[in-house]
């Protein structure tokens, strides 16, 4: 079982962050390890439709939908090892090419 550390929200970083991109979503922040099946039991309970994705030092990198991490389980291509860096909806050119 892989353990969840969620970040809090009113972490000095990430208001700075929220400062200069008001358009960046809020929401549950998660480490960017986390599996795709550990992301939608976490949004299940937690009755989230977004996840902040954030590196090991607390850094936002990313967000994901539930509908986005929908799509990837449901892929062809899935597999139980791919990561919340890899699907991100705003990660960086080269992410596993699964289906929006």
């Amino acid at each position: 079982m892989t353990l969840v550390q969620m970040h809090p929200r009113h972490t000095i970083p990430n208001a700075v962050q929220a400062l200069a991109d008001p358009t960046a979503p809020a929401g549950p922040q998660v480490w960017d390890a986390m599996t795709v099946e550990v992301a939608l039991s976490l949004m299940t309970a937690a009755r989230a439709r977004h996840l902040v994705i954030c590196d090991e030092d607390g850094r936002r990198t990313g967000h994901v939908t539930l509908a986005r991490l929908t799509d990837v389980r449901d892929s062809p291509d899935y597999t139980d090892r791919i990561r919340l860096r890899d699907v991100a909806d705003d990660s960086a050119p080269g992410a596993l090419a699964v289906p929006h």
